[in-house]
C-alpha cells in the first residue's frame, strides 16, 4: 500500500485535493469516481524527511508497554467471547491501537492468518512485542478452544504485574528524590559555598581546624577537577550500562538486586510471586510442566532467579518431584515448600501455586507500605551528618573568629 496525492473536481466543479492510501493509481481513481470526484492528477506522495516524520519513525519503534498489552488482551477477550472472527478482530485492533509498533505487528499477524498460519506462530514472529508467556498461553488456548479465557487470564496477570511494579516504583520515588537532592546540594556546596568561605578564612591568616581544612581540600579538588569527574561519571555510566546488557553483566546485576538493603528482599519476593502466578496460570491452562517452567523462567525478567527455575526444570526432567527441586533451588521459604508438597499430593498444584503467589504479594504489599517509614530515619541521619560536617567545618571557625574579634 502506498500513499497517493490527488487533485480532482467535485460535483459542482470545485477543486478537491487530498491524500489516499491505495495499492495503485487506478485504485485511487476508482475510489474518487465512487465518491463523485473526477480525478485530474494522481501522483505518488513524496516521503517527507522533516523532524516530525523522524520522530514518528522513532515512535514507531517504541516497544509496547504493559498498559498496551493489557488493553490488547482485554480487547481480544471481549471480541473472541462475542464471536468476532480472529482476522476481523485483529484487523480492527491494528487500526485503532495507539502504539505504532503494535499496529504494525497486528497488521502482519493478520496477513499471516490470512495466509493460513495459526495465531500463536504468527505472534511468535514478533518476540519484541509479545513475550513468550503470552505466545505459549495463546497456543494452549487455540488447541483447547478456550482462547477467550486465555486472553482474560493474560490480562489479569499483566494487571497484577503492572500494579506490583507501580507500587515498588512509587515506594522508591521518595528516597530517590531525597538522595538526588542531597547529591545536588553537596555539589553546590563544594563548588560555590565552601570556596567563598575559604577566601574569608584565608584573609584572617589563622590556623584553621582540621575539619575546615579537610572541607576546603575536598572543595578545591572538586573545583579543579570537576570536568574530569564529570567525564569519568559519564564514562562509568555508559560502561556500566554496556556491561549490564551482556549476559554475564545482566546476571550479576539481577543477583546484586536481590542483596540491596531494604529493597532487595522486596524485589526477590515480588519476583517469586510473579513466578508462582505465572507457573500456576500455565498449569491451569494445560501447558506441560516442563514447558510451563521454561515459560515462567522467561517471563521473570530476572536472570538470577530464572537460572534457579531452569534448574528446577532440569531436576524434574531427571525424575525428581517439584517439591524436591524447589527445595534444592534455595529460593522458597519452608512454608511455601509445605504448600507445594500438599499441592503435589492432592493434585492441585495450580491452586496451591496461586496461594503461594498471593502469599508473596501480601508480604510485598506490607513491605512496600512500611518502606517509607524504614527509609526516612536513614535519610534523616544522612542529612544530619552532612549538616554536622558543615557546622564543624564552616560555622565553628566563624564562631571562633567572631569570638576572637570581640575579645
Amino acid at each position: 500500500m502506498a500513499i497517493f496525492h490527488y487533485q480532482g473536481r467535485g460535483v459542482r466543479g470545485d477543486l478537491v485535493r487530498g491524500n489516499i492510501e491505495a495499492a495503485s493509481a487506478d485504485a485511487v481513481a476508482t475510489q474518487l469516481f465512487n465518491s463523485g470526484i473526477t480525478p485530474i492528477d494522481i501522483v505518488p506522495a513524496r516521503p517527507k524527511s522533516d523532524v516530525l516524520t523522524q520522530l514518528r519513525r522513532l515512535t514507531a519503534r517504541k516497544k509496547p508497554t504493559l498498559s498496551d498489552l493489557i488493553l490488547f488482551s482485554h480487547q481480544m477477550h471481549t471480541l473472541t467471547k462475542s464471536g468476532v472472527p480472529i482476522i476481523q478482530a485483529l484487523a480492527g485492533l491494528a487500526e485503532s491501537t495507539r502504539n505504532p509498533a503494535m499496529a504494525q505487528a497486528l497488521a502482519d499477524i493478520t496477513a499471516n492468518l490470512e495466509a493460513g498460519r495459526d495465531l500463536s506462530s504468527s505472534m511468535a514472529r514478533h518476540p519484541q512485542i509479545f513475550p513468550s508467556l503470552i505466545i505459549s498461553l495463546v497456543q494452549v488456548g487455540e488447541s483447547t478452544g478456550r482462547l477467550d479465557e486465555v486472553f482474560l487470564q493474560i490480562s489479569q496477570y499483566l494487571e497484577l504485574e503492572k500494579d506490583t511494579r507501580d507500587r515498588i516504583k512509587a515506594a522508591l520515588r521518595y528516597p530517590a528524590i531525597v538522595i538526588s537532592a542531597i547529591a545536588i546540594a553537596i555539589v553546590i556546596i563544594n563548588m560555590f559555598v565552601i570556596p567563598a568561605f575559604a577566601k574569608i578564612f584565608k584573609s584572617f591568616r589563622v590556623e584553621l581546624p582540621f575539619a575546615t581544612r579537610l572541607l576546603i581540600g575536598v572543595s578545591d579538588f572538586f573545583v579543579t577537577f570537576w570536568p574530569y569527574l564529570l567525564a569519568g561519571l559519564a564514562i562509568g555510566i555508559v560502561a556500566l550500562r554496556s556491561y549490564v546488557k551482556t549476559e554475564n553483566g545482566r546476571y550479576q546485576w539481577h543477583k546484586m538486586k536481590m542483596r540491596l538493603p531494604l529493597v532487595g528482599d522486596i524485589i526477590r519476593r515480588a519476583t517469586l510471586g510473579r513466578f508462582a502466578r505465572c507457573f500456576a496460570m500455565t498449569s491451569r491452562t494445560g501447558v506441560p510442566l516442563i514447558q510451563g517452567l521454561t515459560v515462567a523462567a522467561k517471563a521473570l525478567d530476572n536472570e538470577f532467579i530464572a537460572e534457579r527455575v531452569l534448574s528446577m526444570r532440569n531436576g524434574i526432567e531427571r525424575g525428581e518431584s517439584l517439591t524436591r527441586t524447589a527445595t534444592l533451588s534455595g529460593m522458597f521459604t519452608p512454608l511455601v515448600l509445605q504448600m507445594l508438597a500438599v499441592g503435589e499430593q492432592t493434585g492441585a498444584v495450580d491452586s496451591l501455586l496461586l496461594e503461594v503467589a498471593e502469599f508473596y504479594e501480601r508480604e510485598v504489599d506490607y513491605d512496600i507500605k512500611s518502606l517509607s517509614a524504614a527509609v526516612e530515619p536513614i535519610l534523616m541521619v544522612a542529612i544530619g551528618i552532612m549538616v554536622l560536617i558543615l557546622a564543624l567545618g564552616i560555622f565553628l571557625p566563624m564562631w571562633e573568629l567572631a569570638r576572637a574579634a570581640r575579645g
